[in-house]
């Protein structure tokens, strides 16, 4: 009987804190055979062919590559990686409309990036929106998350 109680303890132990290794409910991960340019190009197009624009590209993999040579790192992170910031004006002015302070899901990003360890895969992710506030509110924040997902989707047919 002492076992079972040990066992209930550490069960409710486990459920209580959060893990290193929680699944990754907040983030959608692709990857793809291929090669970096061709699937970021995809990804651009796709998004200007919904009639958006790309606000700005950040150059994740150059600035870590030429701060690391600053700090002394010698650890190569990325091949290559950068950052598509865009909105949709349409989505962007439903969320905020249903709840202004869901400005903090904009701008939408799409990473893209390439590993050492496997130059021919291109993974490409996003940050899920957390469906948070009211229901109006939810349903804004799912449909950003769904336009997200459609882009890539699309981008790696």
């Amino acid at each position: 009987m002492n076992y079972l109680k040990l066992a209930l303890v550490c069960l409710l132990l486990v459920l209580a804190v959060p893990s290193a290794f929680a699944d990754k409910n907040y983030m959608a991960s692709y990857a793809v055979k291929g090669v970096f340019e061709e699937v970021r190009d995809n990804i651009v197009f796709t998004i200007n062919g919904r009639g958006m624009v790309i606000n700005n590209v950040s150059h994740i993999g150059e600035m870590l590559e030429r701060t690391g040579k600053d700090l002394g790192a010698g650890k190569q992170i990325f091949l290559k990686a950068e950052a598509l910031e865009f909105c949709s004006a349409t989505l962007s002015r439903d969320m905020m409309e249903a709840d202004p302070h869901n400005i903090v899901f904009c701008p939408y990003i799409i990473n893209v990036y390439v590993l050492p360890s496997a130059p021919k895969t291109v993974h490409i992710s996003f940050r899920k929106p957390e469906l948070v506030g009211s229901a109006q509110s939810k349903k804004s924040l799912k449909a950003v998350e769904e336009l997200l997902n459609s882009v890539v989707q699309e981008s790696i047919k």
